[in-house]
């Protein structure tokens, strides 16, 4: 949005400051994004010039001014109050509410916080009514929503759908459906805390009432497409692990809970898993959603909730079975070579990093498992699909 049309975002922050009677507006970006930053600031500097912003705006009394300050990246720092921390230079750490910053925010004043897609559709509802805007969504989700749309998808790239659109239609329609013509299996929306959405529920309308009861969460737009070859295990330990390198650790729940979620994962996709790691995943999820200080920690058990509830086969394999349905998983994994298949080419020899691999030149290979480090080299190199996977 700052990148394609930064005066939409302005032009929304002046009708909004206008409103509130505000008299300074701040653009919080963060630094990994240069060409948004110099769009912006060149947008800015336009705006100046033309008396959009400044003092006695179109002859009155009102002043306004726009700043830009940029963020260090901290992932936390999209909570409000964290937010508000790093604004006046301070560790990135949410604070309990109330009071809310509409009360008492930056510097302790009165403080507005929105979205740069909320502040870009205010001079649209202002220019065309808000029975217009009230028309697209569905009747409690309103409007447009965009998408980072990603994963195992022929189409991906940023999408603006409206409210309510079917994911079918996302996935299929705009996506153009899963690569290699691979079976759906599931979509991970709302960023690293969204939960997993299953293949069953692909007409579901997408709406933030809709996703909140699959469990998972709209928020900042990401989409995450997978298809058959995703372990869910897998996928859940990813998104916690994110969560748990974002958490500032200012409280105990997000800061040792995650962690604690990481390692029981882990423990089941390196074969280790117990009964009971179900158990306490479930049991610490629910502890962590309940008394986590802000939303990073409140939503951080998503990815694990939402595979326990529609996957909870894939943990149980893992558990009882001791392999990775989707062979993922290095530790439940074997590679062997198909006698049938092998050339005696060599190629998988001359590559494997390990030197596990024997056997003749013209004639089949053979694997020591008691060696193989699971990297996948050996697959890769062979032209004649003789090496496996179990």
């Amino acid at each position: 949005m700052i990148e394609g049309d930064p005066h939409a975002v302005i032009e929304g922050m002046i009708i909004g400051a206008y409103a509130l009677g505000a008299s300074e507006g701040i653009v919080y970006i963060r630094a990994e994004y240069p060409l948004a930053i110099e769009r912006l600031r060149l947008a800015l500097d336009q705006a100046r010039e033309r008396g959009f912003l400044g003092k006695g705006l179109f002859g009155t009394a009102f002043d306004f001014e726009i700043k830009v300050k940029l963020g260090a990246g901290a992932f936390v720092c999209g909570e409000e109050t964290a937010l508000i921390a790093s604004l006046e230079d301070q560790i990135g750490e949410p604070r309990p509410r109330p009071p809310f910053p509409a009360q008492s925010g930056l510097w302790g004043k009165p403080t507005n916080i929105n979205n740069v897609e909320t502040w870009a559709t205010v001079p649209k509802i202002i220019q065309r009514g808000a029975p217009w805007f009230s028309a697209i969504g569905t009747e409690k989700s309103k409007g447009t929503k965009i998408f980072s749309l990603v994963g195992k998808i022929r189409n991906t790239g940023l999408v603006e759908v409206p409210l309510g659109i079917p994911l079918r239609e996302i996935i299929y329609g705009i996506g153009g459906g899963i690569q290699q013509d691979k079976r759906f299996k599931a979509v991970q929306t709302g960023g690293p805390s969204g939960g997993c959405i299953p293949w069953e529920h692909i007409d579901v309308p997408v709406d933030y009432e809709n996703l909140t009861a699959l469990g998972s969460i709209v928020g900042s737009g990401g989409m995450v497409v997978l298809d058959e070859d995703n372990c869910m295990v897998d996928v859940a330990k990813f998104f916690v692990s994110f969560c748990m390198d974002e958490s500032c650790g200012k409280c105990s729940p997000c800061r040792e809970g995650t962690r604690e979620l990481v390692r029981l994962l882990d423990d089941i996709t390196q074969g280790k898993g117990t009964p009971t790691h179900l158990a306490e995943l479930e049991e610490l999820c629910l502890v962590i959603r309940e008394s986590a200080l802000c939303g990073l920690g409140k939503t951080a058990p998503n990815p694990v909730l939402s595979t326990l509830k529609y996957f909870r086969e894939e943990y149980e394999a893992h558990i009882h079975d001791k392999v990775c349905p989707a062979r993922v998983c290095k530790a439940l994994i074997t590679y062997a070579i198909d006698r049938e298949k092998c050339t005696g080419c060599m190629a998988c020899a001359r590559n494997c990093p390990q030197a596990c691999i024997a056997g003749e030149k013209k004639k089949p290979h053979v694997i020591d498992a008691s060696l193989c480090i699971r990297c996948g080299v050996c697959m890769e190199s062979c032209k004649f699909g003789a090496v496996k996977v179990f």
